[in-house]
């Protein structure tokens, strides 16, 4: 895994280039600890740089930017290609060193770069320079693993792995987007093409990016791989076997994604909780291992958080070389402060939290670790699926009038006096009193006044659903099924195409990536191979939920390996006690992000809609912890640009 970096200026001497492609390579020094690399093309001008983490070929021959072999196309590339020893094959010529990098600068120049990427299997982010054509190109993965932020202004064009590098720039437009803003308050993320900043943008998924500086051409933007055609395809074209078929397919395909990402020069391991998901790749890898397979976990001290417990169990049944680390609230809380800074632009994900600390545990003793992620979007393993769906049955009924106008009035009524009303409800029922709070009820009202699921799941994802009215002068941007025609079956299929393609690269996926980056530790992601998702498309949505069950296909496969006592309970998710944290320990730390003055002198929110929501969260009237720490994650943020 690596860093990459490149800049092309026409208004920077050579010596001004060198060093500014320096510079942008050692702000990503984190990612790739093992090398420097710079190139610069003096003709153009054009400045590569790339800071190597080393996985394949640890020799000199695996150093970038490197050129191919004709001279003509140099590259810098931050990734995997797992079966570039097949497309090796495939070109029949001779190598100097084994690395996938000069493999695929080979199959480049044999195919060009949308052919080579079809036959990639991998993870990656890349910048392939034509020397003869004066032609750039940008790609990025099918899933969205790794990032790409670029930004073009005249005779400036510049690209990274991160955002900070781009900020190394001096005449960087550095205002912030308020429209993306308004999409992260929603969100908790910024997703592709948005960035925090209007004069940066990330590469979407499975993307190829082509711009030739001879003569003032705009960037064009062409997919080699579509989600949208995979999910209509997958669907107008269903499996056909039994449950039993599917399980044993399923198994195929992961144990060939897994085998190839098990394919590496230094040490390997993988994160295990417990789970569903990470079990399943646990249990495959330790099927094509020979030695125990390192697998680490972290647990915490509060049980509603804590699956450190199942996880060991998971291993010791499998046979793993296992280690867990439990970690205090006050090591967990010493993490708060450095989340600005690792995940370079804002992010809200709590689970950004535990994701580092396993990802800092993991790093001591292996390098490159695989991960569970992508389960639950694949086969339906989140609640809100079914939770809208079952939902709609219910309240579809109901004439849409009805239902706004009680959501209408809802929102005339303070929070506060709701929940003085709810309290002998609690009271009678502890069981559920965690749950039975005015925020709860408010939200179940607003998902009433949805006219299909898909908005009902919309405001089910959202933290501020008027985020453009707390925003000061933004609009929301267009939510993904506005501007696709995926032609799916059922609603539960059209919320996990949302999640995919949106949620996925724009949460989950960027939580990863910063966090094991952050610790120089490559993760890698079996289950998003896009044979895998290609696959999952393909099979039909009683085999995901069915029988009572989520993920059905999954469990059944999980059952072969581990029995299903040690991972049938409820999904507890990967998080941290954020109402309580602000209310307690990190309460000196908010007042002092939400501090009136501040967010008035900054200009971004509606500063008496943020103190209302702060004062009732602190004094125990509503549970705001996810809604706040976005504002929070943004400010912490943004005190670090200052």
């Amino acid at each position: 895994m690596c860093g990459i970096v490149g800049i092309h200026d026409t208004a920077v001497s050579l010596e001004g280039l060198q060093q500014l492609a320096e510079n942008m390579a050692d702000v990503i020094a984190h990612r790739g600890p093992d090398d420097r690399g710079i190139w610069l093309d003096t003709n153009v001008p054009l400045a590569l740089g790339h800071r190597r983490l080393s996985i394949l070929d640890l020799s000199p021959a695996g150093h970038q930017p490197m050129l191919s072999h004709s001279g003509r196309y140099v590259m810098v590339y931050n990734g995997e290609v797992y079966n570039f020893r097949e497309i090796a094959c495939e070109l029949n010529e001779p190598l100097v060193g084994g690395s996938d990098t000069e493999v695929l600068l080979a199959a480049i120049e044999t195919w060009g770069l949308a052919k080579t990427l079809e036959k990639c299997i991998g993870m990656f982010a890349l910048a392939v320079w034509d020397r003869e054509q004066q032609t750039l190109q940008l790609a990025r993965d099918r899933l969205g693993i790794k990032p790409l932020y670029y930004a073009e202004n005249g005779s400036q064009f510049c690209f990274a792995s991160e955002l900070r590098p781009l900020e190394q720039h001096p005449a960087l437009d550095t205002t912030i987007d308020r429209t993306a803003l308004a999409m992260y308050m929603r969100y908790k993320y910024i997703g592709a093409p948005l960035s925090i900043y209007k004069s940066v943008r990330k590469l979407p998924p499975g993307t190829i990016l082509q711009k030739r500086f001879s003569g003032d051409c705009p960037a064009e933007l062409n997919a080699y791989w579509s989600l949208d055609n995979v999910a209509s395809q997958g669907c107008g074209n269903r499996f056909d076997g039994t449950l039993e078929d599917a399980v044993t397919e399923l198994q195929d395909k992961l144990s060939s994604s897994i085998a190839l990402r098990m394919i590496s020069d230094v040490p390997l391991g993988a994160f295990l909780s417990g789970g569903i998901d990470s079990s399943v790749v646990v249990a495959l890898m330790q099927q094509q291992s020979s030695s125990p397979v390192r697998t680490f976990s972290i647990g915490f001290g509060e049980e509603k958080y804590n699956e450190a417990v199942y996880a060991k169990e998971v291993a010791r049944h499998i046979g793993t070389e296992h280690t867990e680390l439990y970690v205090s609230a006050e090591e967990v809380l010493r993490t708060v402060p450095l989340m600005p800074d690792i995940y370079d632009e804002p992010f809200a994900d709590s689970s950004q939290i535990p994701t580092y600390l396993v990802s800092e545990l993991t790093r001591k003793s292996v390098t490159v670790s695989l991960s569970g992620d992508g389960g639950d979007e694949l086969f339906a393993g989140y609640p809100r699926y079914e939770l809208c769906a079952n939902y709609w049955n219910k309240l579809g009924r109901i004439p849409r009038p009805v239902r706004s106008g009680v959501y209408a009035m809802s929102k005339r009524v303070p929070p506060g006096l709701i929940d003085a009303g709810l309290y002998p409800l609690r009271r009678m029922s502890k069981s559920n009193g965690g749950r039975f709070d005015a925020t709860t009820l408010l939200r179940r009202i607003r998902l009433a006044a949805a006219d299909t699921p898909i908005p009902m799941f919309d405001s089910l994802m959202s933290k501020w659903d008027d985020a453009p009215s707390v925003v000061k002068g933004a609009e929301l941007p267009m939510h993904p099924l506005d501007v696709t025609h995926t032609d799916l079956n059922t609603y539960i299929e059209q919320m996990m195409y949302i999640d995919q393609w949106s949620y996925l690269p724009g949460d989950i996926l960027t939580k990863v990536d910063r966090a094991s980056m952050a610790v120089s530790l490559e993760a890698r992601v079996p289950l998003l191979d896009h044979r895998v998702v290609e696959f999952a498309w393909k099979l039909p949505l009683h085999f995901k939920i069915g029988e009572g069950e989520t993920k059905l296909v999954l469990k059944r496969l999980l059952e072969k390996h581990v029995p299903r006592r040690l991972f049938d309970r409820p999904k507890k998710g990967f998080g941290v006690p954020l109402d309580n944290w602000l209310r307690g320990p990190l309460r000196d730390w908010a007042d002092d992000l939400l501090n009136t003055a501040r967010l008035e002198q900054d200009g971004y929110f509606d500063t008496a809609r943020l103190a209302e929501v702060w004062s009732e969260h602190r004094a125990g009237k509503r549970n705001a912890g996810g809604a706040l720490w976005n504002v929070l994650m943004f400010n912490a943020w943004l005190s670090k640009r200052r």
